[in-house]
């Protein structure tokens, strides 16, 4: 499946954003890491959500 088999659907979706006003950065919840840091400028983050197209989980294939 595709985002463009999804028609463009926005899908309401778990995030961490930067607490600092100075940075815009924010992951996807299955992406952040432990600590809960922001990767850009090592701030604290907060838990809240957001609006994207879902992602697509590719399967690698298996060389023999």
């Amino acid at each position: 499946m595709t985002s463009q088999d999804e028609g463009g659907k926005l899908f309401l979706t778990k995030i961490w954003k930067c607490k600092s006003p100075d940075c815009k950065a924010w992951v996807r919840e299955e992406f952040a890491t432990e600590e809960q840091k922001c990767p850009m400028c090592k701030s604290d983050m907060l838990r809240t959500m957001k609006h994207l197209p879902a992602l697509v989980k590719k399967v690698k294939s298996r060389s023999r």
